[in-house]
């Protein structure tokens, strides 16, 4: 049995925002049961029992939405009740949540901070960018960045790229050095599925290649400061760079399971698929085991190993290796050809910084 990791959904899709590019709104009108309210009591021990008798080592509980907040701060601290109750393995426990941070006050900041949580806060860079897509919150997430630094809570800063961001890409970057932490994930912006164009805020390639470069620099002038930054898909390709495997779901190309647990206990492998058709079971009725191995993840995974035929040729495949599946149309990733032209851009100074680490690695060891 293995270490377990769990994406739960405490809230399912119900949010207290309207973000213009949000998918699960999209995702949620596609299925039979648009919204399952918020998860009971009863769902979420069970699914803490059985996700803490079946994991070894370690195990990881993602509370993301939606809005997980909206599930209420005693839900949460009947997780911590649960977790304690039921841990009879000795299990390392590992608890994140994902927030607009729109509901946190301080008695959150002191909660999450206390048990160790780590957040993701979603703010899109500075306040002209963020406002015209979360509906005009910036302000109010900044409080809650600063509560957060007061209080000592882990986070990263979640960060949406859209095309408006692009032009912002360096003062975005150093709002968050400044105010908020050095812990960085840039997403970029997809159309939800079927919704395209129109009046939407996705990201074109050329655009993003634009963002790349820029916040690279950035990073990397850092880095040469000894100022590190932390940007997750940065990180990662430095750690493929020094022969690793990728740590962060999209970069590993193959879908793994999530074991996306929605508020009624159903489960399904990945958070942008959680429709009917990729329903793998349901928590009380079903083990991890059993769904992981069920012909629908079976085939969800299958799914994602076809690769175009210009993917096995190019030089850049061990490091893109696709991206992640809902980037992909037509078995290519849409922004094949700005990744190709950002790893020109980038890969001498990714491999300098590979050497300089290894050298310090050797050194310390």
């Amino acid at each position: 049995m293995p270490p377990l990791s769990i994406l739960v959904k405490p809230a399912s899709g119900g949010c207290n925002l309207r973000c213009r590019y949000c998918f699960y709104h999209s995702v949620a009108e596609s299925r039979r049961t648009q919204n399952y309210g918020l998860m009971s009591p009863e769902t979420l021990e069970a699914l803490v029992k059985k996700a803490l008798a079946f994991a070894d080592g370690s195990c990881a509980f993602a509370f993301q939405g939606g809005e997980p907040t909206l599930a209420g701060l005693a839900f949460y601290e009947k997780l911590m009740e649960y977790q304690r109750e039921h841990n009879r393995k000795g299990v390392r426990i590992y608890n994140a949540i994902q927030t607009n941070g729109i509901f946190v006050d301080e008695a959150w900041a002191s909660f999450l901070s206390r048990n160790d949580f780590l957040v993701g806060l979603s703010l899109d860079g500075i306040q002209k960018l963020h406002d015209r897509n979360r509906e005009g919150t910036f302000s109010r997430v900044m409080q809650t960045a600063r509560l957060f630094n007061r209080a000592g809570v882990q986070y990263n800063i979640l960060s949406v790229v859209t095309d408006d961001s692009c032009q912002y890409a360096a003062q975005s970057y150093h709002l968050f050095k400044k105010n908020c932490t050095r812990f960085l994930q840039f997403i970029p912006c997809l159309d939800p599925p079927h919704e395209k164009g129109g009046d939407s805020p996705s990201l074109s390639p050329a655009n993003y290649l634009r963002f790349l470069k820029t916040v690279f620099n950035l990073w990397y002038a850092d880095f040469k400061r000894g100022e590190a930054v932390s940007i997750r898909w940065f990180d990662n390709i430095l750690s493929m760079v020094m022969g690793n495997a990728p740590e962060a779901c999209g970069m590993s190309g193959v879908c793994g399971c999530q074991f996306v647990t929605e508020a009624d206990g159903s489960v399904y492998p990945c958070d942008f698929y959680v429709i009917d058709a990729w329903r793998i079971g349901n928590i009380f009725d079903d083990g991890f085991q059993e769904m992981r191995e069920s012909a629908v993840c079976s085939r969800f995974i299958g799914e994602s190993l076809a690769l175009h035929p210009a993917c096995k040729a190019c030089k850049w495949y061990p490091l893109c290796r696709c991206g992640c599946r809902r980037e992909r149309e037509g078995g290519r990733n849409r922004f094949c050809e700005c990744y190709k032209e950002f790893f020109k851009f980038s890969i001498a100074r990714f491999e300098e910084m590979a050497g300089m680490l290894a050298q310090q690695n050797r050194y310390n060891g």
